[in-house]
């Protein structure tokens, strides 16, 4: 299928606005180009409450904001993690898909503001995001959520970070995770020519700018290949939580994300896998002029919904 009318009318703004592409641009230029694609993603909507606090980190305190649909009963908890190529991007960028996401799903989403690189390189992003879940885990009457229905849900490096999460909780004695979802996510940092790489190299996304990411997140080489990093190349992924695997049909990732649920479905991991025909990388984001957007975070709501036992959306 050819790429949505809307997603192309959007690349037609983007190529308008001209200037140099974002890995040439300073990096603190490069974090300010989120907030300028605000107003292309989903209606600020009003959620029943919102808290911004921290919990303890690894180096540092990890920022969280805390979304929470309605204000009774205890509910289960999504542990949500921003895209951005682990280099820009925050809790303001994804703030309007997570208030969505909790309002239709009917849980609670905790945002992590883990730490971005080239400041904080692997493994510091992946370290957060895990301390961040095992704190909420371990103290589930400060957020009124029940660590028994929790999952990890993130877009692109996020996604990653997703299922990184999984895979350390698995592999040190918790927390027990009961799904993930991952969108579009970054599964393999050695993957330079699988179709989807070559076919839409530009389209939103460039090897370029993948190189960028990868070169400030990872730095030595050696690191791409560890199983944190490039969770499609972990030599075992059994026992791991049923996951909803989101891909974006003209998207370079849409190969190594549908890889790594094909990885998980023959480790016996129960998996669905969307692909959304005409989508490009960043579609989850732009709810308010690319329908599909919604529909994505509708899908994912839906499937945490039934996973976590969700009495109703909100």
């Amino acid at each position: 299928m050819p790429l949505h009318p809307q997603c192309k009318a959007f690349l037609d703004i983007i190529a308008s606005g001209g200037g140099p592409p974002l890995h040439e641009l300073p990096i603190e230029q490069a974090r300010a180009v989120p907030k300028l694609m605000v107003d292309f993603g989903h209606s600020e909507e009003p959620v029943a409450r919102i808290d911004n606090r921290t919990v303890p980190g690894p180096v540092q305190p990890i920022p969280v904001r805390v979304y929470r649909p309605t204000l009774t009963d205890t509910l289960p908890v999504v542990m949500f993690f921003h895209g951005g190529g682990f280099v820009i991007c925050d809790l303001d960028s994804h703030d309007r898909q997570c208030r969505s996401l909790a309002n239709q799903s009917g849980c609670v989403v905790i945002a992590v503001d883990y730490r971005l690189a080239p400041e904080h390189r692997y493994p510091s992003a992946a370290d957060d995001a895990y301390a961040a879940t095992r704190y909420v885990a371990e103290h589930a009457n400060e957020f009124g959520i029940d660590a028994g229905r929790m999952a990890v849900c993130g877009d692109s490096a996020g996604g990653n970070l997703a299922t990184v999460v999984a895979l350390m909780a698995r592999d040190r004695g918790g927390p027990s995770l009961r799904f993930q979802v991952l969108v579009y996510p970054v599964t393999d940092f050695t993957d330079q020519s699988s179709p989807s790489m070559r076919e839409f190299n530009g389209v939103f996304l460039s090897v370029e700018q993948m190189d960028w990411f990868a070169d400030s997140y990872l730095p030595n080489a050696e690191d791409r290949g560890q199983p944190y990093a490039s969770p499609l190349l972990a030599p075992d992924v059994r026992g791991l939580p049923p996951a909803y695997v989101i891909t974006a049909e003209c998207d370079m990732l849409r190969d190594q994300g549908e890889a790594y649920a094909r990885k998980l479905q023959a480790a016996g991991v129960p998996v669905e896998s969307k692909r959304y025909d005409g989508m490009i990388h960043p579609f989850i984001s732009l709810g308010g002029i690319i329908d599909g957007g919604r529909e994505a975070i509708t899908d994912a709501a839906a499937k945490l919904r039934a996973a976590l036992g969700a009495a109703v959306a909100v």
